[in-house]
Order: C-alpha cells, then sequence, then structure tokens
C-alpha cells in the first residue's frame, strides 16, 4: 500500500476518527487502561526498527514527521494527565488549551526520541495508577476545554486517550507498511 493510493482523510486517521462512546461501561474503561498502559512498549517496539531518516519523514504530505508524532505523544498525555489531575481535585476546572503545532516547532522536538518514549513509560504509569484505583465516583468528574467550549469527563478522557495512542501508533505503522518494514 502506497501513500498515493490512501486519501489525505485515511492518512489522517488511519484507524478512523475518535467516536465518544454511547456507554462508559466497565469493559470499556479496562480496554482503555490496558492501551494507555501498553503504549509506550508498543511504541518503543515499532520505532526501534527506524534510522533517522525514516523518524524525520512525514506520515503524510504536510503532515509531522514520525519523530514529531512521538514527541507530541509524550506532550499530549502529559497535558491529558494535568487535566485528570485538575478534575480530581477542582469542581469542573477550566483547563489551559495548548498549540499542538506551536509546540511540535520547539527545540525539544529534536531530541532523541527516547526521552519522550521515557516520559511516556512515565506519565502512562501515572495515569494507569489513577485509574485504577477509581471507584465509580471519580471516572465522571469533568473539566471544561475553553476553545472547544466542552465539558469531558474522565471516562471520556480514558477512551480519547486510548484512542490517541492507538491513532498516532497508526501513524507510524502504516508509513513503516508502505517502506515494507
Amino acid at each position: 500500500m502506497t501513500t498515493t493510493s490512501l486519501t489525505d482523510e485515511q492518512l489522517r486517521y488511519p484507524i478512523g476518527k475518535f467516536q465518544k462512546p454511547e456507554a462508559y461501561t466497565s469493559e470499556l474503561l479496562q480496554e482503555a487502561i490496558q492501551t494507555i498502559k501498553t503504549l509506550p512498549a508498543r511504541l518503543r517496539a515499532e520505532v526501534i526498527k527506524l534510522n533517522a531518516d525514516q523518524l524525520n519523514t512525514t506520515y503524510r504530505p504536510g503532515g509531522w514527521t514520525l519523530k514529531q508524532v512521538v514527541h507530541h505523544l509524550a506532550d499530549s498525555h502529559m497535558n491529558a494527565l494535568m487535566r485528570i489531575k485538575l478534575a480530581l481535585t477542582e469542581e469542573n476546572p477550566s483547563i489551559k488549551p495548548y498549540s499542538e503545532a506551536g509546540w511540535a516547532m520547539q527545540a525539544d522536538y529534536n531530541l532523541p526520541i527516547e526521552a519522550s518514549i521515557k516520559s511516556l513509560e512515565g506519565i502512562h504509569q501515572h495515569m494507569v495508577a489513577l485509574f485504577e484505583s477509581f471507584t465509580e465516583n471519580e471516572w465522571p468528574r469533568t473539566f471544561l476545554h475553553p476553545e472547544r467550549g466542552v465539558t469531558y469527563t474522565i471516562q471520556m478522557s480514558a477512551a480519547m486517550y486510548a484512542w490517541h495512542s492507538n491513532h498516532h501508533l497508526a501513524h507510524i505503522t502504516q508509513t513503516m507498511k508502505q517502506w515494507g518494514l
């Protein structure tokens, strides 16, 4: 499969766009926790196969490089952890949005990807420890995203970040398939 045989939408969303679940069952939340728990190891297993030139290749025309995708995962999930903790300790706090594209242009995105994989390992340990400790009272706690005007529950965040984990991992694995790796 080559990039030219895929539409821009397929390249952007290789596993499809996030679909809000109709219900947050214990099975769905356990699956989300497992996905989040295993992302750092699954990510490492894939990117270890890549050389510097491959890591500096975009997953789609005009998109981020695979290296930027790895660094973005750490930044995004770090923000998610902070949002979850705010929701646990405040009543429907308004979170601070950030410029993903702006962050992707900063000097730390030139670091080796190992820095972000190590960060993800720690961030995901924290997320999983929180999620696994929750009673039915913590999951529905909320935070407000002021730019989007949307209130998110922690359970929705768990589902979204499980999807986000697989979404960006698919950017990497789909690109690798195109190279025959």
